[in-house]
């Protein structure tokens, strides 16, 4: 069982910006991308190509030698150089827009994260996870100057003509 707490005036101010609960089967994928793919560019071909209209990111380990990210409240590309581990990548993905945080390691184990950008290339492996959620479709709508996550039911699958 779910509960949403919400405070009175955040749903006052906006009404049309409450959380939604909708159940879905999971159906997952398991791929591993190679030396020098880039990873959301990757991510973004792959959920395009299997036309997954909800997703989720279950699970990333591998090494980059390029990290892309956008940083909290900056508006440029942070690019780092060197050898990284993926300690952690997280999000939603939609043949409507995607939206994944990536956290990366260096060799002292200092960490850093933000939003996945394209430009992250991988060192060794990407092994990744990902969850299709077939009864829902995220779609991003403009929400306090964002596009933000809107959880829809899934249209109907279209017909089959019979023959």
């Amino acid at each position: 069982m779910f509960c949403f707490l919400l405070a009175g005036p955040v749903l006052a101010q906006t009404p049309a910006v409450v959380p939604t609960a909708r159940a879905s089967a999971l159906k997952t994928y398991s791929l591993r991308l190679r030396p020098g793919d880039d990873l959301r560019q990757q991510l973004t071909a792959f959920v395009q190509e299997h036309h997954i209209r909800a997703g989720a990111m279950l699970t990333c380990v591998g090494s980059l030698t390029v990290t892309t990210l956008r940083l909290a409240n900056q508006e440029a590309a942070s690019v780092y150089r060197g050898h990284f581990e993926i300690v952690s990548l997280v999000g939603t993905l939609s043949v409507n827009g995607s939206h994944l945080h990536l956290a990366v390691s260096d060799s002292t184990g200092r960490t850093i994260g933000g939003h996945l950008l394209d430009g992250c290339r991988v060192y060794t492996t990407a092994e990744i996870v990902l969850g299709e959620l077939p009864e829902v479709e995220y779609r991003r709508e403009t929400a306090f100057g964002y596009k933000e996550l809107v959880v829809y039911p899934a249209p109907p699958a279209p017909r089959k003509k019979k023959e």
